[in-house]
């Protein structure tokens, strides 16, 4: 059988913790009753799991318990906080503003709502991918209602200056939304110290399961329901609530939160000797900031080379991406939204390092791409 492909995806996914698998294993049998039927002794023990991992999660991002809500991941997190707020101030106003490089899980929903006659300006970034906070604040209106700005761009890493921006919204009296799901779990993230009125986050981004997330909401602030039915969630969203992913959810943010100082370091390190390395085959230049970024992201064009030769041919050997994994396989908008070409960005390569990248994972994809480069160009 052939070796697995060296997996250097993690911002895409991360393997779920093993520690993390082991807390929610109870949950699936023994412990699996519906958390909402209160009228038995089951039923309480699941509701009180329950509030308890929120508990924890409020913890760990300084947060009232209150404003922790359960969705399915970040992409639903972020249509409940973008709808949701939206229609629960349309009495104040019907304009909202981005940025050209969120992810597809904000710029959709605010195209939805455009459509629905809402006005929506996207803002550019500059060439290192940071917005500029003056630009932002010339596109504020009086009619304005939320700003989406992501934490950490899910793919050049670059992080945004959340405090300014939180600063300014809340001048304005304009809710700041941020899709923190590349961040929440790579360092401590307190939203409120922020001024970020509603954060979005993913577990499987940071060694917790698929198929559980949170929007979590600052005191005051409210959603409608974007999802109808039994009024869970405090009538923010219905549906039965996946007791053993809420339990992997709260178990992972601890986890990933105890060892991200150390983890980040080490990473940088790994990312570094990547960078160095595949600058010096030359023909190889990064994408976005180099600082502010996440320590454990690499983005590269490599030149002279056809994007899609490039990717077939590292897949045998290497699982990275060109993008986002919910890009479909369209050159990035992330990318062009930079100034790169449509050819630029299909011949791009994202680098996600995680908790079980080593050295040997480094030299052995370096390898790969210099003994494959010379037949790519």
């Amino acid at each position: 059988m052939a070796a697995a492909p060296i997996y250097l995806d993690h911002q895409a996914s991360t393997p779920c913790d093993p520690a993390v698998v082991a807390a929610m294993a109870p949950w699936w049998t023994e412990g699996a009753a519906n958390p909402s039927s209160r009228g038995h002794r089951p039923g309480l023990a699941a509701a009180a799991a329950v509030e308890v991992a929120r508990g924890r999660l409020a913890q760990a991002l300084a947060v009232p318990p209150e404003g922790v809500v359960f969705t399915s991941g970040a992409t639903e997190a972020d249509n409940l906080a973008i709808k949701g707020l939206c229609e629960a101030r349309l009495e104040r106003g019907r304009h909202l503003v981005t940025v050209a490089t969120e992810h597809r899980a904000v710029l959709e929903p605010c195209r939805y709502l455009e459509r629905l006659g809402f006005g929506l300006t996207v803002l550019p970034v500059g060439p290192d991918g940071l917005l500029d906070p003056d630009r932002l604040a010339a596109a504020l209106r009086p009619d304005t209602v939320l700003v989406s700005v992501m934490a950490a761009n899910n793919e050049i890493g670059v992080l945004q200056p959340l405090a300014a921006i939180g600063a300014l919204c809340g001048r304005h009296g304009v809710a700041f939304h941020c899709d923190g799901a590349q961040l929440v779990g790579q360092a401590p993230l307190r939203p409120l110290e922020l001024g970020i009125d509603l954060l979005s986050l993913s577990g499987h981004k940071f060694g917790g399961p698929q198929g559980i997330g949170a929007l979590v909401l600052a005191p005051g602030v409210t959603v409608a329901p974007q999802l109808h039915g039994g009024g869970h969630e405090g009538g923010r969203r219905s549906g039965t609530l996946p007791l053993p992913l809420i339990v992997g959810l709260a178990e992972a943010l601890d986890r990933a939160l105890a060892d991200a100082p150390a983890r980040g370091a080490r990473l940088l390190r790994l990312r570094e000797r990547l960078r160095l390395g595949l600058e010096a085959l030359g023909g190889i230049t990064v994408n976005g900031a180099l600082d502010p970024r996440l320590p454990h992201n690499l983005n590269v064009t490599v030149q002279g080379v056809d994007g899609g030769r490039l990717h077939r041919e590292l897949r045998r050997w290497l699982a990275v991406s060109g993008g986002s994994a919910c890009s479909s396989g369209a050159p990035s908008h992330v990318l062009q939204a930079l100034g790169l070409s449509r050819e630029a960005a299909a011949a791009s390569l994202r680098f996600g390092l995680g908790r079980g990248t080593g050295e040997a994972d480094i030299d052995q994809a370096l390898a790969v791409v210099s003994r494959l480069l010379p037949a790519l160009r």
